[in-house]
């Protein structure tokens, strides 16, 4: 599967004219010595072109920045706020509007970006021009891994893991370096991580079992999330439709 990071739609296309605008929200962050900084841009960006690929949506560029202050003893993590980013959702949702996109989905890479679930939350409210929705949720997620016959759960898989590193073998092979094969970290009591930072619990950045990754289940989970982002779009419509009634 080859995922798009920037679109190359024009402004002539008809998806710029489409219902339900998709946009991927990452971070710039450690996964480990063999995977990027950009890991979870590179994922979200996956996501977002599998949905366009089984749906009419406006794949939109991401935002390749988030909330990633507990990897920040790691060199080369950097983050903003979750204001700063919950600002520029607002932003772009303003701008959406005046473009007559009735639905947003962000798709989100990040666990830190917890955030997120309150913008969406919040943009909700009865009378807004927009409907937004998040994507994918932990059920989602763990719904992909099953449909992949991905081994690891969503808490132990965590970070650069088997999941991640499978998605990044189907949709970006060349950006993975040597090694992910024999760099598993079990850490499954993680209650105090957002206290003390997640090198209190991995010394590689690792959380998860990218030994067990193939190509094959990160193209099952990509199609699997692409074909399933139906049921959120079929709601983004409907509820712009009954707001538009009302």
């Amino acid at each position: 599967m080859s995922s798009r990071i920037i679109p190359d739609t024009t402004t002539a296309d008809p998806a710029t004219t489409s219902t339900v605008a998709v946009l991927p929200v990452g971070s710039f962050e450690q996964h480990g010595p063999y995977l990027p900084l950009s890991t979870d841009t590179l994922i979200a960006c996956a996501i977002a072109t599998a949905i366009s690929q089984h749906h009419n949506v406006f794949q939109l560029p991401p935002i390749t920045y988030g909330c990633s202050h507990e990897h920040a003893t790691y060199s080369g993590t950097i983050s903003i706020s979750a204001t700063t980013l919950a600002a520029v959702i607002a932003d772009i949702t303003q701008s959406l509007t005046q473009q007559a996109v009735a639905g947003l989905i962000i798709v989100n890479a990040h666990g830190g970006n917890a955030v997120l679930t309150n913008v969406v939350q919040l943009a909700n409210q009865p009378g807004t021009a927009i409907n937004v929705g998040l994507y994918p949720s932990r059920e989602d997620w763990t719904e992909a891994r099953t449909a992949a016959s991905v081994t690891s759960t969503n808490h132990d898989d965590m970070h650069a893991g088997e999941l991640e590193t499978s998605i990044l073998l189907a949709a970006y092979p060349r950006y993975l370096r040597a090694g992910w094969d024999t760099a598993d970290h079990g850490a499954t009591d993680r209650r105090y991580l957002t206290t003390v930072g997640i090198s209190a619990y991995t010394p590689t950045g690792v959380i998860g079992y990218p030994s067990r990754a193939t190509e094959a289940k990160g193209q099952a989970v990509l199609d699997h999330l692409g074909r399933h982002a139906d049921v959120l779009i079929d709601l983004l419509v409907a509820s712009s439709s009954h707001q538009t009634r009302r």
